[in-house]
């Protein structure tokens, strides 16, 4: 098995600067200890400073879907779901390392 990652595509709304970024902060405590859950980062945008992307590294895929299948996982991350890009169609990914050097 290899890691997954997951990318969830989030922006700060105009009126609101520091939203995505406080999330993020509340969230990653709360999920600290989460099995599976390897860490995770919150990543700008070079060419938006309102657009992110939360990266997160989980051991596998079932180690993920377990968790986001979990009762805990809707109100853990609910401050983040306003947040989400819709405007790229799906608003998270995840993906599987194909190559590395």
């Amino acid at each position: 098995m290899s890691t997954v990652h997951v990318l969830l595509y989030v922006t700060d709304p105009d009126d609101a600067p520091g939203s995505v970024e406080a999330a993020y902060h509340d969230i990653s405590r709360a999920l600290d200890g989460t099995p599976g859950l390897v860490g995770n980062r919150l990543l700008r945008s070079v060419g938006d400073p309102r657009s992110f992307a939360v990266h997160s590294e989980w051991t596998d895929l079932e180690a993920f879907q377990v968790w986001e299948r979990g009762n805990d996982h809707r109100s853990t991350t609910a401050s983040l779901r306003p947040l989400q890009d819709a405007t790229r169609g799906a608003t998270f990914g995840i993906y599987e390392v194909a190559a590395s050097y």
